[in-house]
């Protein structure tokens, strides 16, 4: 075992979660391997041909991360792991919320405009006989050109954002990917409505924390709003130019929100779970074209994250 590569414990975590192929097409090269070999470029960011050969042929590793990506066994390795910490109490649930700002590499540009594949793997047979199958198969972001892939314009060039809700002890909850002038408060709600944690055994998903802290470029009133109808506290300081204005209108302002200073200080966690992420080359640099590529490539971080907190 060399530098990076699953140990024996961690395998045996995810041998049984991961994808039995049907003998139809030949048998799968052997997933650990593999694997290792995604380890491998998610912590050197080499370009997925210079793969060293003791992890097999670069494309069977490449097709592989593709497959996973857009058929979600990426997605669901993640709640996996999120499922079983959550059995034993150990996600600490007054998360927090930021976003990081990613360069993409040139070579991220340029990928082609059709839509990237929308039905798993192993499913497509399925969704031939079944309109209804076809209708609801997932489809992963992506699509469109730049815009469409996560890709923004900004003065240092090409830059994708990842916005993220980490619990308590700075591990990543939820992600999504956007183009990287998207700002953060637009994302809050949908980053929020990606929580799912699924219980151990029966019952619906967990989607709403304890707590929630982020940083001023979160606060305005739909924000406020949202967590108010879900019964969440929070710790969102006001912008300096809605407290000048709230106090312009006297009694008329109303009362200025809450605020718990100690909450606020365990923000760090976030600012740590991104740290963590970008440990990883492939994520601290953008090179995949496709989005649904990109954020595959961050949810196989975040597994290695929760597998080996």
């Amino acid at each position: 075992m060399s530098r990076g590569d699953l140990t024996d414990a961690e395998w045996a975590v995810l041998e049984s979660l991961l994808p039995v192929s049907n003998n139809r097409c030949g048998r799968w090269r052997d997933h650990r391997q593999v694997i290792n070999g995604i380890i491998h470029r998610l912590g050197t960011g080499l370009q997925w041909r210079e793969l060293p050969e003791r992890f097999g042929p670069w494309k069977t590793v490449h097709k592989r991360h593709l497959r996973w990506s857009a058929d979600g066994t990426w997605e669901r390795l993640l709640h996996h792991l999120q499922a079983v910490a959550d059995a034993v109490s150990a996600i600490d649930w007054d998360i927090n919320v930021d976003s990081t700002s990613i360069r993409a590499h040139q070579h991220a540009a340029g990928a082609p405009r059709k839509p990237p594949p929308g039905l798993p793997a192993g499913a497509k047979g399925a969704a031939r006989r079944s309109s209804r199958a076809r209708a609801h198969a997932p489809q992963p972001p992506g699509g469109g050109g730049a815009p469409g892939e996560a890709l923004g314009r900004s003065r240092g060039g090409l830059t994708t954002k990842v916005h993220l809700a980490s619990d308590g002890q700075c591990r990543p909850l939820a992600f999504l990917v956007t183009p990287g002038q998207r700002a953060d408060c637009t994302q809050f709600i949908p980053i929020m409505d990606k929580i799912r944690v699924p219980r151990a055994g029966s019952g619906r998903p967990r989607r709403l924390p304890d707590s929630v802290s982020a940083d001023r470029a979160y606060s305005n009133s739909k924000i406020r709003t949202y967590l108010r109808r879900r019964g969440i506290s929070h710790a969102i300081p006001e912008k300096r130019d809605t407290i000048a204005a709230r106090k312009r209108r006297g009694s008329r302002g109303g009362r200025p929100p809450g605020f718990d200073t100690e909450r606020y200080a365990a923000r760090n966690t976030v600012e740590r779970a991104v740290n963590k992420l970008k440990q990883f080359r492939a994520v601290a640099t953008r090179y995949d074209k496709r989005a649904y590529v990109f954020l595959g490539t961050v949810t196989a971080a975040a597994i290695l994250i929760w597998l080996r907190s």
